[in-house]
């Protein structure tokens, strides 16, 4: 399996240099060259797998000869064995047809460990190899930088610097991060919104100075491998209520497009998707890309879902590759003036590709809220915010009645116990394994959101390549 860039300018690469580097050299994603597939009797015989082994059947082609089937296995295992759920990612039902798929069993309470877990040992076992040192820099709304910080914490060879917006982030998610005393990780609240940090990021990789001194490398959903471990869940969930015999829809809260993203490849390796919904709070902006056309930034509102307040989902480069006919040059371009003007048109012709798989919606404040009232009075379920927005979406949604849609439920309500108290009366307890969370020690470096303050406070700290 080989990797090229949505941008046609970078090399193409295998699976290992592809998740050493993240980012492509010449600013665009990597995504495999073409989409592995599955039989209708491989997807059969998913049923009754565990989660570990159904990752090894569905990881394997990405992987290629990078790792042999042995040690897949033994890296899955290894991942999801941390999991406090034996199924790693339980369902729970609502009603006759919707459901939810619990994503918050691993060790920081989020949807984003079930990739991590895996991308942490992913480093390591390349790593180990020779006397490479990594240096992974990211950018988070409030979920990626705990479960990235808990999946690489005291590992050798590899440092992580972690930046995220400065009062923008619940006070579960800062301190899961700021309270990991690690010497190799570095936490930096930025004095300004998610998107300037992703977008410092991105300019980090694309300096050819600086990123000519360190093996930089990405955690965020830009790092294909990180994305292929979240198709795994699309399959299991969907065998377990049926597929290949019938079509499951998911609801997918999202601000950056990688959850989604991996529904869609799903789909397209063969698993009968009937919709992939687009949940979006707010800021809206892919919501407006996909039903009007409109990708263009505004001002990110601050909400009660903090990883959702974005304006720029960097994963929607990779499904505008698809629908531009993986035509990179034609990518580029309208990518180049994507970033320069902060507006993009989709017209009729790509929209009505994507609506072949997607549709999408804008839930506000009020809507959110009844939707964890729902949850709570109806099926006994406690929900947080982000999870509410995907409810909300599912239940609005135009889906033949005999269509089960499940929510992909992203996060403990106890990291937004605030929100969740104020909805449903009822304040969510952490978890014993976290429960002391609050009174540990927070170590945080404050930045302005400047190029050469966190370039330079990196370069103070980082291991240069040899």
């Amino acid at each position: 399996m080989r990797y090229i860039s949505t941008r046609g300018r970078a090399p193409a690469l295998g699976f290992e240099a592809a998740t050493l580097t993240g980012l492509a050299s010449d600013g665009g994603l990597y995504v495999p060259e073409t989409w592995p597939t599955l039989t209708r009797a491989q997807i059969e015989a998913l049923a009754g797998l565990s989660y570990a082994e159904t990752a090894v059947r569905i990881l394997a082609p990405f992987v290629g000869e990078a790792l042999s089937e042995a040690e897949l296995r033994g890296l899955c295992e290894a991942a999801y064995g941390r999991f406090s759920h034996a199924a790693v990612t339980p369902l729970a039902q609502l009603d006759h047809r919707h459901f939810l798929m619990e994503l918050f069993h691993g060790p920081t309470l989020a949807f984003k460990d079930v990739a991590l877990q895996l991308l942490g040992l992913l480093f390591e076992r390349f790593l180990s190899k020779g006397d490479q040192h990594l240096t992974i820099v990211g950018a988070t709304s409030g979920d990626t930088g705990s479960a990235a910080i808990e999946a690489v914490a005291n590992r050798a060879h590899v440092d992580i610097f972690m930046l995220h917006p400065k009062g923008r982030v619940s006070d579960v998610q800062r301190r899961q991060m700021t309270t990991v005393l690690a010497p190799n990780v570095h936490n930096i609240a930025i004095e300004g919104d998610f998107d300037q940090a992703q977008a410092l990021v991105k300019q980090m990789f694309g300096d050819r100075d600086f990123a000519g001194r360190f093996q930089l490398s990405a955690v965020n959903s830009i790092n294909w491998a990180r994305l292929a471990a979240q198709i795994v869940y699309y399959f299991y969930t969907a065998v377990r209520l049926g597929a290949p015999y019938r079509a499951v829809a998911f609801s997918v809260p999202t601000g950056n497009f990688g959850d989604v993203f991996a529904g869609y490849v799903a789909s397209r390796m063969g698993l009968p998707v009937a919709r992939l919904i687009v949940a979006t709070n707010v800021n809206d902006i892919l919501h407006r890309a996909l039903s009007a056309g409109d990708y263009s930034t505004g001002t990110v509102s601050p909400t009660q879902t903090p990883s959702m307040d974005i304006q720029v989902s960097s994963n929607f480069e990779r499904l505008l590759f698809d629908l531009h006919g993986r035509d990179a040059g034609a990518l580029d371009a309208a990518m180049q003036g994507f970033e320069r003007d902060r507006t993009m048109t989709l017209p009729v012709s790509l929209r009505d590709r994507a609506a072949a798989d997607f549709a999408s919606a804008r839930i506000d404040h009020d809507a959110m809220v009844e939707a964890m009232r729902w949850a709570h009075g109806a099926a006994g379920q406690v929900i947080d915010p982000h999870t509410a927005i995907g409810l909300a979406a599912a239940r609005a949604a135009d889906l033949p009645a005999d269509v089960p849609v499940v929510t992909l439920a992203t996060a403990h309500p106890a990291k937004f116990g605030d929100a969740v108290e104020a909805a449903t009366g009822v304040r969510p307890a952490l978890p014993e394994r976290i429960a002391g969370l609050m009174e540990k020690e927070e170590r945080c470096a404050v930045l302005p959101a400047s190029f050469d303050a966190i370039t330079g406070y990196i370069a103070e700290r980082a291991v240069a390549r040899a």
